[in-house]
């Protein structure tokens, strides 16, 4: 089952990766950690909100980077903004995608 913290590594580690392979294609050096938070409403999730009011499923994600980097502010810019374009988990939440529940035989 994916659970939470799976779903936050996934998105975290595309956009890593996706960020180191950027870095090394406008050579770039850079190091640091991406995190991502989110808002969520566990009266959904949970099936608790007796009103049926609250959302199932996150509001907003928020990816967070924290580089250390010799870099110019403008070169980060556009390390950040072809790491955005780029990284395929990101585009998919953002852009939104059919999904469908099927079950095998």
């Amino acid at each position: 089952m994916l659970d939470v913290r799976a779903s936050r590594d996934i998105v975290v580690a595309c956009a890593g990766v996706t960020l180191r392979s950027v870095a090394t294609s406008l050579e770039i050096a850079v190091s640091g950690t991406v995190r991502a938070e989110g808002d969520l409403d566990f009266r959904g999730t949970l099936g608790v909100d007796k009103a049926g009011e609250a959302p199932v499923g996150f509001r907003a994600v928020r990816l967070i980077f924290d580089l250390d980097s010799n870099a110019s502010e403008e070169q980060l810019e556009k390390l950040l903004s072809l790491t955005e374009r780029y990284c395929v988990v990101y585009q998919t939440l953002a852009g939104g995608v059919a999904v469908s529940i099927d079950q095998s035989s």
